[in-house]
């Protein structure tokens, strides 16, 4: 548990908006030094002259999640320029939805490769910076938080392949909290698992890469476009918030971190399901004009 964030480094990735940029500004707030990482070099370079105006220490540095060699650079420069981190954010990711036989191999490769291959790597790369640390100094604190969704503990339709790279990374997640226990006592971890929060991950295309360029969308995803930039766009909860959640949860232990928790009875509704051995529950159950509206817009694009 961190109990003092001054003076710490935060590399947070997927820095440039919604919660890696908020997390810089609680961050900056606190007197953390901060690595910033983002594939959008603008939104990057805005992100890290306003972190440099309230006077924080920031490396910022454009890159690739997905890319291995990228992100062995950006530890090697962490590690040069600020040593061990104290809090790790792989939090870069991007959405993607439509039928799941119609996502393309490029679609799997490029969600697949930001959402989890993104959080493989800062797991990789910073677990064991960590727990070197933690050896050398007992009074060493660190905390992992791998961003997943609430798409990692249900399956939503139409939206197979975000659904597929959100609960591995709550799989891996799990498993690097029991893996930290079983080491040490000084490295903690959690997974953030947010509802719908405005944070621009609706408009994720624009940081495709053109060697994954996406075919003409089908009826499906286009219809899956509309109702995610529906259902994001009008969220409640700010990414802002969520960041203090962040926050919170590591000051606290906590390994779940969700924004919206009444969204939890869903996630119970799905156990029960597993647990009964019972065909998975309508997801609409409880909205079911929204579940209507879905099921003739689809049927009416692949009829």
């Amino acid at each position: 548990m961190i109990k003092d964030f001054a003076g710490k480094t935060a590399v947070l990735t997927g820095a440039g908006s919604g919660f890696g940029l908020e997390c810089a500004r609680i961050g900056a707030r606190l007197g953390m030094k901060l690595v910033l990482a983002d594939v959008q070099q603008d939104a990057l370079e805005r992100a890290a002259a306003e972190m440099k105006a309230t006077g924080a220490e920031v490396l910022a540095q454009q890159v690739d999640v997905s890319d291995a060699a990228q992100m062995e650079h950006l530890a090697r420069r962490v590690q040069e320029r600020f040593g061990a981190p104290h809090f790790v954010f792989n939090n870069a990711g991007v959405g993607a939805g439509g039928l799941v036989w119609e996502n393309t191999v490029q679609d799997w490769q490029w969600v697949l490769g930001v959402n989890l291959w993104g959080v493989i790597h800062g797991v990789r790369l910073f677990t064991p910076m960590m727990l070197e640390a933690a050896q050398k100094d007992p009074s060493y604190r660190g905390h992992i938080v791998n961003t997943a969704s609430m798409a990692g503990l249900l399956n939503p339709p139409n939206m197979g392949v975000y659904n597929v790279s959100k609960h591995a990374v709550v799989s891996l997640s799990e498993t690097l909290y029991q893996d930290l226990a079983l080491v040490t006592e000084q490295v903690g971890a959690s997974v953030l698992c947010p509802y719908f929060v405005p944070t621009g991950i609706h408009q994720s295309e624009r940081n495709r890469p053109d060697e994954l360029a996406m075919a003409k969308p089908t009826r499906s995803q286009l219809i899956g476009q509309a109702m995610s930039d529906k259902a994001v766009s009008s969220g409640k909860v700010t990414a802002a918030e969520v960041a203090q959640k962040v926050f919170d949860a590591m000051a606290a232990g906590q390994f779940y971190i969700y924004s919206h928790p009444k969204a939890i009875a869903s996630v119970q509704t799905r156990l029960e399901d597993i647990m009964q051995a019972r065909n998975p529950t309508d997801p609409f159950a409880h909205k079911p004009e929204l579940g209507e509206e879905l099921r003739r817009a689809l049927r009416a694009a692949t009829g």
